[in-house]
């Protein structure tokens, strides 16, 4: 399935290029247009990231944030800066149909386990930014990929495991932002290695081509960022061009 991504800075729609916040765009859209636009288009899942909340746990975007999440139609997946529980359960009280969790899941992944436990696999997502080296080693930087965390994707995933998580956002950091392709060696891998986890394919994407080439990794999600954004493509059309018997179920039920 698609899943439209809206990044938000002081209320706005933004996008960084490589994570970098000096790298910003702003969006002439209010966030609640574009949601609702991107619901009239067809989409069930949608993802929001709160670059305050990363920079800052205590600055989080509550007021914009709490008109969106509570969507009659879509499932809505929130992240940034989620560093405690507290964080987890202010975010669910919101609204928030899962929270996404991306440092802390490889900084501290017994903490994390025991809240996939606790609060259920559909609760939350794992956001793992990927950095393959020239070896082919999957390591995962953290904090907006400036430091070098020392772990590899198989490894934490297989912490993770007996936990049941559910869903995984993956990232190629080499590619995200820049329109320039996806890596899909990368999710045809992890998707055979892991079938029972719905990954969910971020970065890269600048093109409906880019979005065929997916079709048959396995990955159960897209992430479609500043490809809609800048109009590269519509939604409907993006939509239209993956196969429905790859879209797996995903309904308000699940929150």
């Amino acid at each position: 399935m698609m899943i439209p991504a809206i990044d938000l800075i002081s209320g706005e729609v933004v996008r960084l290029y490589q994570g970098d916040y000096a790298q910003k765009t702003n969006y002439e859209y209010t966030v609640q247009n574009r949601q609702q636009a991107y619901a009239d288009a067809g989409a069930t899942v949608m993802h929001f990231v709160d670059l305050d909340g990363a920079k800052d746990s205590t600055k989080r975007q509550l007021e914009t944030l709490k008109t969106v999440v509570n969507h009659p139609s879509m499932i809505i997946q929130v992240g940034g800066g989620v560093r405690c529980e507290d964080d987890v359960k202010q975010l669910l009280d919101l609204g928030a149909n899962r929270v996404v969790i991306g440092s802390l899941a490889i900084k501290q992944p017994e903490l994390v386990t025991e809240w996939v436990k606790k609060y259920g696999s559909e609760k939350i997502v794992l956001a793992l930014d990927i950095k393959i080296d020239a070896q082919g080693n999957k390591t995962l930087p953290t904090h907006g990929w400036i430091e070098d965390s020392g772990v590899n994707l198989e490894d934490l995933l297989a912490q993770y495991q007996d936990a049941g998580i559910k869903h995984v956002l993956c990232t190629d950091i080499s590619k995200d932002g820049t329109l320039a392709g996806t890596n899909v060696d990368l999710y045809t891998e992890v998707c055979a290695k892991y079938p029972d986890i719905d990954w969910q394919a971020s970065g890269g994407i600048g093109s409906l081509d880019d979005i065929k080439a997916l079709i048959h990794t396995g990955v159960s999600g897209v992430i479609l960022g500043r490809s809609l954004l800048e109009g590269k493509f519509t939604l409907e059309e993006a939509i239209a061009c993956w196969p429905q018997s790859n879209t797996k179920s995903s309904t308000k039920g699940d929150k």
